[in-house]
């Protein structure tokens, strides 16, 4: 099993919904039903740090799984936050749509209504590199970017993966009353994402993801430990875990095991350690 946690409770009061201990039962019921990577993403995962490193801490010593990783846009990650909890990350991601400071506030990307920086993503990769913590880049393709060229910083980066999607609506979520915004105003066609991908084919990190790809080839745990089925354009969630025990909330998931495999979704994602310090 190949987990992604989606969206877990790192909202405006920065509290978990799902305490930590609960959250740290639910993670161990997993690790028994054969989960072996874990990636934790948004919202912004980092708008709660110390929840966020102890659940990588707990999932890397006391459930000794292959792989952790996080995703997140890079502006609150911390040097210290790095240097108490990084020796148990195997993975940072970094969102990066543009390294054009007026395209990312277009695309909705920004701190304070400023652009996010290419320099804190040069920053991050950096620092992951410096304590052996493998650096990965993902890119949503829309309509403000797909006509950018972003190899020479790319390049620069050097991420091990460059995960490009084309911008995905669902319903709840960037579509549709409720949502948390509207992104049809952002949608591309096949034709100019694949632009954007024919574009960067010489970075050898390039791993595309199309709308087809996305929808179904990811398992996502929300706050409440509920996965989340996206078949039919939605995000709907099943029942918890925490109540039900893992193999009833995964009928609820509508997971397709083919297409995670065909999108790439097993590859090399554990860090080189020479001594373990735990």
């Amino acid at each position: 099993m190949y987990l992604d946690v989606c969206r877990w409770s790192f909202w405006q009061d920065y509290s978990p919904i799902v305490p930590l201990d609960d959250a740290k039962r639910g993670l161990r019921l997993l690790a028994e039903a054969g989960m072996k990577k874990i990636n934790i993403s948004g919202g912004e995962p980092f708008l709660n740090p110390k929840f966020l490193g102890e659940i990588i801490k707990f999932c890397k010593v006391d459930l000794k799984l292959e792989s952790t990783g996080i995703i997140c846009n890079g502006s609150k990650v911390q040097l210290s936050w790095l240097e108490k909890y990084g020796e148990f990350l195997d993975i940072m991601g970094v969102s990066c749509d543009s390294f054009d400071d007026e395209t990312n506030l277009k695309i909705g990307r920004s701190d304070k209504g400023k652009g996010i920086h290419k320099n804190k993503v040069f920053e991050v990769a950096e620092w992951c590199r410096d304590r052996g913590i493998m650096f990965k880049m993902n890119t949503v393709v829309n309509k403000y970017n797909w006509e950018e060229d972003m190899n020479d910083s790319v390049a620069e980066i050097n991420p091990f993966r460059w995960k490009v999607f084309q911008v995905l609506l669902l319903e709840g979520e960037n579509l549709g009353p409720g949502a948390i915004r509207d992104a049809t105003d952002l949608v591309i066609s096949k034709d100019e994402f694949q632009a954007f991908l024919t574009r960067h084919e010489s970075q050898k990190c390039l791993v595309p993801e199309d709308n087809d790809a996305m929808e179904n080839s990811y398992l996502l745990l929300d706050e409440e430990m509920r996965f989340l089925n996206c078949t039919g354009g939605k995000k709907v969630p099943g029942r918890s875990l925490l109540m039900v025990g893992v193999q009833a909330s995964l009928e609820d998931a509508g997971w397709e095991t083919e297409t995670f495999v065909e999108r790439g979704g097993i590859f090399d994602w554990e860090r080189p350690r020479n001594e373990l310090s735990w």
